[in-house]
């Protein structure tokens, strides 16, 4: 492989990862769905563990359907090719209020595994492991949009 293709498996790669936290902002679980290979995991210990794309989309659409608001921005982490698969990681922010009241902010972990595939990169598997949680109630809120 050229530093040249080298270059752009990794631009795509940290592509998908932007992709991954816009759909789940913009709450389009089939954007997140097809952002996985068809038998792709998405584990999030202990709460959620989901295995292809159908069980990907019906669990973020149930995720969702519980915030009231959420927030989560990707900070950059680490890539290392494998050919035709790659690993990684990418660092995490999160802020969410949930209907039921409960509300926090965390810091973690996305352990991926990514495959190239004829679509370009997926995700193979992604591993949420949070690094720290606050549940005190947040102060803020989300504005209301006048109808």
């Amino acid at each position: 492989m050229s530093n040249l293709e080298s270059i752009v498996d990794r631009f795509e790669i940290e592509a998908l990862r932007g992709e991954f936290t816009d759909a789940v902002m913009m709450r389009d679980p089939d954007r997140l769905a097809s952002l996985f290979t068809e038998d792709g995991v998405w584990r999030i210990p202990p709460i959620v563990e989901l295995t292809g794309q159908e069980q990907i989309r019906a669990g973020s659409k149930r995720l969702q359907g519980q915030w009231d608001y959420f927030v989560q921005t990707t900070h950059p982490g680490t890539i290392q090719m494998e050919g035709s698969t790659a690993i990684g990681r990418a660092y995490i922010c999160e802020l969410a209020r949930l209907r039921d009241g409960r509300s926090g902010l965390n810091y973690a972990v996305y352990h991926d595994r990514y495959q190239r595939t004829e679509n370009g990169w997926k995700f193979a598997e992604r591993v949420y492991e949070v690094r720290y949680l606050d549940t005190t109630p947040l102060a803020g809120s989300a504005p209301q949009v006048a109808m």
